[in-house]
């Protein structure tokens, strides 16, 4: 029988490795990418052919877990980073370059407690403490880490239930938030708009007792976005402090299976920071452009921070029997499972977002002034490709009509040989990648 590794020699040997290795180096190493089948016809205005185009074709899965697909997990990364990067230093994507010199916060909003779990306390000096919940030392990678310290009265059904209405706690906020700056400048809620408009990006990071946590780049823009001035009364402390008031303020009061009442609302800790544009944090706490949109990209490809989440939809309870996971997270996986059965709790379609451990939002999202979209980004990316064809076959794009025909042929690779190999010109793109950034930023 032969060994993976003799499969993989014979892939290597095969007679289409080279244009197999070229496509898979195209698309980064995805590992688990769409085949297509069909072809692409080059027109001119007139609809005569110029160039006929055909055959077997791969493209990303654009999954932006990297526990799913390192290589699309990169790629969505960078786009998040300059998303986020155009709203914080401007320059570029549309945004205004003084759009630094306008009072923004990098705020962060948790979830509330819903029982003790273990944790890995760190002091200031670096000394790990013992876990509050149960008093051992626990090594970084200890799978209790996040867990429940007593299973049987850690509160589930309310965390899954908070979990699932964290997007509308979130939209609530936002109109506290309005309020509380509008109460702070002496005007009506109503007039709010026309002195000034709340622009924003946020993004979902999982800690590993399942809960997620909002990380937003909150800004005070003047009524018509970026462009028009700040009002003078709009200040970095202001807004720090009306973040801080109006997530006090915001409530859910929903129920539970029995019928009993539960109020939703954020974690005691509500962290703000000021926002420069220098590249190093500074003593006053405040953080760096640069830092804070690479901090941001990272969280929103993230899973919950265990090496054991679940990363694909439940389609039944035999999903959640075989998964291999840990037993927090499988209970609340099993929660979000039971809820979404019953008729009270169908419109969370807690079903569809079990694995998600019952999270239903997005995990980057943005107000529409904040800065460009992922859309346009990705627009750019496939109009440079576009015009990178024409120009390598000498044709004027204005005079050009690309018509496409593709059919799904199917996904992933052929067998673990083909796995594997694309695993390693992923790694070998992603440090090519690495060198090139690290020459950039040296020169």
């Amino acid at each position: 029988m032969l060994t993976l590794e003799d499969r993989i020699t014979a892939r290597v040997k095969a007679v289409d490795f080279r244009a197999w290795r070229d496509r898979v180096t195209a698309i980064g190493g995805c590992a688990a990418p769409i085949r297509l089948s069909g072809a692409f016809q080059l027109q001119d205005l007139h609809g005569g052919l110029i160039e006929h185009i055909g055959g077997d074709v791969m493209v990303p899965c654009g999954n932006r877990r990297e526990s799913v697909c390192p290589a699309c997990s990169d790629r969505y990364a960078a786009d998040a980073y300059h998303l986020m990067h155009a709203g914080l230093a401007g320059g570029s994507k549309g945004v205004p370059a003084d759009v630094s010199e306008k009072p923004r916060v990098f705020a962060t909003l948790t979830a509330p407690s819903f029982g003790p779990v273990h944790n890995r306390p760190i002091a200031t000096t670096g000394k790990v403490r013992p876990c509050t919940g149960c008093g051992e030392w626990h090594h970084g990678d200890d799978p209790r880490i996040g867990g429940a310290v007593d299973p049987g009265t850690y509160d589930y059904t309310g965390s899954v239930l908070w979990q699932a209405h964290a997007g509308k706690l979130w939209h609530r906020f936002t109109i506290a938030l309005r309020r509380k700056l509008a109460g702070a400048a002496g005007l009506k809620v109503s007039e709010f708009k026309d002195h000034a408009r709340l622009s924003y990006a946020k993004v979902a990071e999982y800690q590993r007792r399942g809960l997620v946590h909002f990380h937003a780049v909150v800004r005070v823009d003047g009524p018509d976005g970026p462009h028009d001035p700040t009002p003078t009364w709009a200040t970095a402390e202001l807004l720090g402090d009306c973040i801080k008031a109006a997530a006090r303020a915001v409530r859910i009061d929903t129920t539970r299976p029995d019928g009993s009442a539960l109020r939703l609302l954020w974690g005691e800790q509500v962290d703000t920071k000021g926002i420069r544009g220098s590249q190093v944090e500074n003593e006053s706490g405040e953080i760096s452009e640069a830092r804070l949109a690479g901090y941001v990209a990272k969280y929103a490809t993230k899973g919950t921070g265990a090496k054991d989440t679940a990363d694909r939809p439940i389609r039944s309870q035999l999903d959640i029997d075989i998964l291999q996971i840990s037993e927090h997270h499988r209970r609340m996986v099993q929660t979000a499972w039971d809820l979404g059965g019953l008729a009270d709790f169908e419109e969370l379609n807690l079903r569809k977002w079990a694995h998600m451990l019952g999270f239903r939002g997005h995990f980057l999202t943005k107000s529409k002034h904040y800065s460009t979209t992922f859309r346009a980004i990705r627009e750019e990316r496939r109009t440079f490709r576009k015009l990178e064809m024409f120009e390598r076959l000498e044709l004027d794009p204005a005079a050009v009509v690309v018509v496409n025909d593709w059919q799904y042929a199917g996904s992933g690779y052929d067998n673990d040989a083909e796995r594997e190999l694309a695993a390693g010109i992923a790694e070998r793109v992603r440090a090519q990648r690495l060198r090139k950034y690290e020459r950039e930023t040296a020169a």
